[in-house]
């Protein structure tokens, strides 16, 4: 099975994406939307994108992504996040790593090299790559990633929170979603706005005893204050109450849309 996720090799995605590309048979993109875009057009059968981070949050741009593009979420992978710092030496004033980890890493960074530059790139493996080229720059990725290239491991589980994990969504072409599994993801365009809109959208869950696990509002993109929401929750769509709270969603939405990402289970992987 082919699959497409972050690049370049090394990265949390590609540990992630390890669990779904038995065959081993994984490229790289170096954006979420291109990876979308890429399993949409049906060029991948599986695409895996990170969509939360317990220290820092959403990532906006798989959020926006999975509004834009037709696609199934076919299994959510849950990793622990282990950050390292890795240069050639103890000498360098920069710390180059995707944005994320550069966040997740926040306390430490300004502790213990407050005049270090923070420069964001693509991904904590490119970052790395920069600190394999360059003696001026220390990346900060996977503790695995030390050793190679003359690359030290200066310091280890330097993410500020030890419960630091990553949530990742495997994607599929639309015509492969499922409606079995435990959770469900949707995203809601409702294309208006009132007082107590927000409240109607979350009613027809709460009246079915449906457990909202996460609800954000993200940019349309067509006007100021408008807004497209992500809503996941602990039900199939195959259940009855599912179909009625979804039912409920579309006569709310009557002048946008509603889009069944699709229902899945969870599987925890260890990095």
């Amino acid at each position: 099975m082919a699959a497409v996720t972050l690049g370049p090799e090394g990265t949390y995605s590609h540990r992630a994406t390890s669990a779904i590309a038995d065959d081993g048979e994984i490229d790289f993109r170096q954006s979420v939307t291109a990876i979308v875009d890429a399993v949409a057009s049906g060029e991948y059968d599986r695409g895996v994108i990170p969509i939360e981070n317990s220290i820092e949050g959403s990532v906006t741009e798989s959020l926006d992504a999975l509004a834009d593009y037709d696609v199934a979420v076919v299994r959510e992978i849950v990793t622990p996040i282990r950050h390292a710092l890795l240069a050639q030496g103890p000498e360098f004033d920069t710390v180059a790593s995707h944005s994320q980890a550069l966040a997740q890493c926040r306390t430490y960074l300004e502790r213990e090299y407050p005049d270090a530059t923070l420069e964001a790139v693509a991904s904590t493996a490119q970052g790395v790559e920069f600190a394999q080229d360059d003696p001026s720059v220390a990346g900060i990725g996977h503790p695995a990633l030390g050793g190679e290239d003359d690359l030290e491991v200066l310091a280890e589980d330097i993410q500020d929170q030890d419960s630091n994990a990553t949530r990742f969504f495997a994607i599929a072409p639309a015509d492969e979603r499922s409606t079995g599994g435990g959770k469900t993801s949707l995203v809601v365009y409702p294309n208006s706005n009132y007082p107590g809109l927000l409240l109607e959208l979350l009613e027809p869950f709460a009246d079915r005893d449906i457990n909202l696990t996460r609800v954000e509002s993200r940019p349309s993109g067509q006007r100021l204050g408008d807004y497209v929401f992500h809503v996941d929750f602990e039900a199939g769509l195959y259940e009855s109450r599912t179909q009625e709270a979804i039912e409920t969603l579309e006569e709310l939405a009557e002048n946008g849309w509603v889009r069944r990402l699709g229902s899945y289970d969870i599987e925890h992987v260890v990095s």
